[in-house]
């Protein structure tokens, strides 16, 4: 049966309802541009593409190191340059999204635009402080895509939202997957001894990285100017905040955003730390790096869109509890299995779960959200993971430098079992 949540909206004259393509005062269907599928699998595509984006710093980051000779706590610093620059970004992107509806391309294509210019000066920056320019920059357009994105398939797709939230971060993980394997390709100039060349220097590569940025922001705009057409009309600033306050007095939506932030310093402190620690510890070139990012989100291309589709079946705490239980067990597994096949094989694992619970994380807030505020809570949610998100990494840094990764391991782990012990008792939706 379908969750209270979803099947309590109420139809206004005159206003057509993407549920069903039937507008309710005359009954005529809308067009297949309003109600189908399209809009869903291209901001999915476009989510991909800017992923493929986040996942190539990620690879070039001991390049970067080795270059401008930066310590654990700088490797740090950049990520939470990064996790701040995208909590500000969540707060014009949530006003925008929900007072501007309608001009939701526009803001996607600002978000792409952002993205490619912080690519460019990271490929031309001399020191490290224009690099954290770059970064800071390319943090601010990422985060700007989600809430317009994500707000927009909550509102066109409500009885498919855990769906629609997991078919948007496949697309993400299509790009996280493929990203490290281009990038670490590219970088090391060697896949085994069937394909050997000189490689690209990490500043051509960024230059590079930037013109698919560009480009999809340009095809946003060409092919999805219906997205928001669902909206009602504009949304006035009494109103936008008087839906805000609503918001953030509200301990279901609080505590989601709190469990959404916990998975993402788990994200920015092990995974950075992962990468550096297969580079200079185990001495595995970029190539084989990369290889071992992609595992991290390839399996979660199959297992989010069924989770996602599973979360709107049989209730979002089901789910959501037995990944991030799954994923605490996991990372707390790398403590004994920290090379070779069986580390390989553990990071497969883990990409079941490490990104895949999030879409499901953001359905269960969005179940719990005022129709017409869904880019405002999307906001929300990545603002709590961007504070948190902001910390972790210096902290882990530190950690890292001190007792090495087996300590950033447990550092983790920690995060992952308080998040665990929090998805067993933070108020949720039921079915019904």
């Amino acid at each position: 049966m379908p969750d209270t949540s979803e099947s309590s909206t109420t139809n206004t004259p005159g206003r057509k309802t993407p549920e069903t393509g039937i507008d309710s005062s005359t009954g005529e269907r809308t067009s297949a541009n309003q109600t189908g599928l399209g809009l869903m699998y291209g901001l999915s595509a476009g989510h991909g593409i800017k992923h493929f984006g986040q996942g190539a710093l990620l690879v070039m980051i001991p390049s970067i190191r080795a270059t401008l000779g930066l310590g654990d706590v700088a490797i740090g610093g950049m990520s939470s340059a990064q996790s701040i620059s995208s909590g500000i970004a969540n707060i014009p992107a949530g006003i925008l999204t929900d007072m501007f509806r309608k001009k939701i391309a526009w803001i996607l294509l600002v978000s792409m635009l952002m993205v490619g210019t912080g690519y460019v000066i990271i490929g031309v920056s001399p020191v490290y402080w224009i690099l954290l320019i770059g970064v800071v920059i390319v943090g601010f357009g990422t985060s700007l895509w989600h809430a317009p994105a994500f707000g927009t398939l909550a509102a066109r797709y409500p009885e498919r939202r855990g769906f629609a939230m997991a078919a948007h971060l496949t697309g993400a993980q299509v790009g996280n997957t493929t990203s490290p394997l281009v990038v670490g390709f590219l970088l090391a100039g060697t896949i085994g001894s069937w394909v050997v060349f000189s490689g690209l220097d990490w500043r051509w590569l960024a230059l590079i990285i930037s013109i698919p940025m560009f480009l999809t922001g340009l095809a946003v705009i060409a092919k999805f100017k219906t997205a928001g057409a669902e909206s009602s009309g504009a949304v006035t600033l009494t109103e936008y905040f008087g839906s805000a306050k609503r918001l953030l007095t509200n301990p279901g939506i609080l505590g989601m955003a709190l469990l959404g932030a916990l998975r993402g310093a788990i994200h920015n402190s092990f995974q950075v730390f992962l990468v550096i620690y297969m580079r200079e510890e185990l001495d595995y070139s970029d190539t084989f790096v990369g290889v071992h990012v992609s595992l991290i989100t390839m399996a979660g291309i199959v297992s989010t869109p069924i989770m996602g589709n599973m979360s709107d079946r049989i209730g979002r705490r089901p789910v959501i509890s037995f990944a991030m239980t799954s994923m605490t067990v996991l990372i707390f597994l790398f403590l004994q299995f920290d090379s070779g096949l069986p580390m390989t094989i553990l990071i497969g694992v883990l990409g079941l779960f490490f990104f895949s619970v999030m879409p499901i994380i953001n359905a269960a807030a969005m179940d719990m959200i005022d129709r017409g505020s869904e880019g405002s809570g999307t906001a929300l949610m990545f603002s709590g993971g961007a504070v948190i998100g902001s910390l972790t990494p210096i902290a882990a840094g530190f950690i890292n430098q001190a007792n090495g990764f087996h300590g950033v391991i447990i550092f983790s782990g920690i995060i992952a079992t308080i998040g665990a012990a929090l998805s067993l008792v933070l108020p949720m939706k039921r079915k019904v």
